[in-house]
């Protein structure tokens, strides 16, 4: 699928809706030439002499049909951003120190999300290596970059990306990400990459200028659909593919997280989906580094994570919201909205145990059944990422408010207790762990004014309708919206601040050393709980986790050890585990 027969140039390009297109080469124009063969149909090709320019930041574009010029849609580089002239990158010359790396499995191991912009001060890949040491420390395993590419203004969730190909400059461009990989690598962390295949931002994207990207009509969430299975869908698919091939070979990612695959409308025999999986698996076999890809997907469908040879799509992971939502609920008792079904311990406890909530269940929030159960012989546990607080998760509510905005540290403990601890993968947002008190909100900085002032009256509406104060919905284009989103990490080590880094250290630690909380399947999860009593309990294995949601006392029958506790008072004497209110303790029962 990822052989173009037509042997690609640098300057080659499709562009089937287009009469003609001429290159332009810093200042001089150059007619292109119109060809296909071995079934690649609507490439234009250079003339030979230009083609074989091998000079790297080369600015150049495309004079489409009279208009233009625009930036290529495969473009390595934006120096002067998404609308203006692309400039040639060779990846290959960069010196890759690497060589010792032997990647890092799903299983057992921890995620980290972050997001460059607000990591750090100065909102840069090489300041983000600075912090790599503190990664180690933290004791996770995995690197979750949100989108890195191309996109308009300088700063941005960065889901409003339209050059796919292109390190956003502000963040370093190319070279940088390549150090960055380079460094996360020599740290011994692994870097996953979150892609975006599902639509296109609002600004900047010249796709349609070139050939049918998009399926007009045919909308998601965020616009029009990307052509996956309609005519000409055959090069869509292969510039998607090359582009999930691009970060996995010439950047050395290790794996990629795939936007929102709910919204890739695709019909054909061959899911895309199931592609993913493949070149996945390719690229693991041609370099003998795990390839791991993970679907953000809330349609509760298994399917995603079941073996090709299962009529599954191969993949390695999939986001489980239900975990999210159900001890979101059970700490902060905030039951609106998509919410309301997961209101009790027996929700939590059913999740532990399956995975799922809604397995062909009634979904109040969209009033139908929703998902299927997970075939215990076909998935284990692992596969299913979750966490108790991630982008989406903070960034789409109205002010972008953490837990620690509104929960003691005791309910911050029992939930990083219970993410830490679950059956399944855990990732953490940054700042999560020492509970940080900055916002992250929504932001964006596009230059053009009507766009920002839509994007901003948009923001309104959207909470507006949801019953929120419109006058506490920050402006996504006022610049003190994204620095008030940045880490203050002077925070880390004062108070409880550093009490809840350290107890994210000792849990990422205890994971590490206890393989009953990582290993086995679904079945082998037991739950007890007390609703009214407010106390739930899992098992795997000798290793018991207790947690205690109310404000008394609970009193347990144990026999074991304490292996870790969250309140210095929790006890564990003559056969009672003693727990004081909002807390919980990980023991090993003999």
């Amino acid at each position: 699928m990822l052989e173009n027969a037509a042997g690609k140039n640098r300057y080659d390009v499709w562009a089937p809706n287009a009469d003609s297109v001429r290159l332009l080469v810093e200042d001089r124009e150059y007619g292109m030439e119109h060809h296909h063969d071995g079934g690649a149909r609507g490439w234009w090709r250079a003339p030979a002499d230009v083609a074989a320019e091998q000079a790297d930041g080369v600015r150049y574009g495309y004079i489409v049909d009279g208009e233009g010029p625009f930036p290529d849609p495969r473009s390595r580089r934006q120096p002067d951003g998404v609308h203006g002239l692309s400039a040639t990158f060779d990846p290959s010359t960069h010196e890759w120190k690497d060589s010792g790396w032997k990647g890092r499995n799903l299983k057992g191991s921890v995620i980290y999300e972050m997001h460059l912009g607000t990591f750090t001060p100065e909102g840069t890949l090489d300041a983000a290596a600075g912090k790599l040491d503190y990664l180690v420390e933290l004791g996770v395993d995995f690197i979750e970059l949100l989108p890195v590419n191309g996109f308009n203004g300088v700063h941005n969730w960065g889901y409003d990306g339209v050059l796919w190909y292109a390190v956003h400059e502000p963040y370093g461009g190319p070279e940088a990400y390549q150090r960055f990989v380079d460094a996360a690598h020599a740290a011994g962390l692994g870097v996953i990459q979150d892609v975006v295949y599902n639509h296109l931002g609002p600004s900047g994207n010249y796709l349609p200028k070139y050939g049918p990207y998009l399926k007009s009509g045919e909308g998601n969430t965020w616009g029009d659909s990307v052509n996956l299975d309609g005519p000409g869908s055959d090069d869509v698919r292969r510039y998607i593919l090359e582009n999930a091939a691009m970060w996995l070979r010439d950047y050395h990612v290790d794996g990629l997280r795939l936007d929102a695959v709910h919204a890739l409308r695709d019909e054909r025999a061959v899911h895309i989906l199931e592609e993913f999986g493949a070149l996945g698996d390719e690229i693991a076999a041609e370099t003998g580094i795990p390839r791991t890809m993970i679907a953000e997907s809330d349609l509760n469908n298994p399917r995603l994570i079941y073996p090709r040879k299962d009529n599954g799509y191969g993949l390695e992971g999939q986001w489980s919201d239900d975990f999210h939502h159900a001890v979101h609920v059970n700490l902060s008792g905030e039951t609106t909205g998509y919410y309301a079904d997961f209101d009790s311990l027996a929700v939590l406890a059913k999740v532990l145990q399956h995975g799922f909530l809604h397995d062909g269940s009634y979904s109040s929030f969209r009033e139908r059944h929703h998902g299927r159960p997970i075939r215990h012989d076909l998935a284990q546990p692992s596969a299913l990422v979750v966490c108790l607080q991630n982008h989406d998760q903070i960034g789409n509510r109205a002010t972008g408010d953490r837990l620690t905005a509104s929960l003691s540290y005791g309910k911050l403990a029992i939930g990083a207790v219970l993410t830490m601890t679950s059956p399944f993968t855990p990732m953490l947002f940054m700042g999560e762990e020492f509970g940080a008190s900055t916002p992250w909100q929504f932001f964006t900085s596009h230059p053009e004014p009507e766009l920002g002032k839509a994007t901003a009256e948009g923001r309104i509406k959207e909470f507006e309708r949801m019953g929120w104060d419109p006058a506490v919905v920050p402006d996504p284009q006022d610049p003190e919206t994204f620095q008030r989103s940045k880490l203050k990490w002077d925070e880390a080590g004062e108070g409880d601040h550093a009490r809840l880094l350290q107890l994210y250290k000792d849990l990422a630690q205890l994971r590490r050393n206890t393989p009953e909380l990582a290993d086995g399947g679904f079945g082998e999860t037991s739950v007890e709980f007390d609703d009214d009593e407010h106390w739930l309990q899992f098992s795997r294995g000798s290793v018991r986790v207790v947690c205690n949601f109310g404000n008394e006392a609970l009193g347990t029958p144990l026999t074991g050890s304490v292996l870790l506790a969250t309140d210095s008072e929790a006890a564990l004497e003559e056969g009672t585990l003693t727990l004081p209110g909002g807390s919980a303790a990980v023991v090993r029962v003999h």
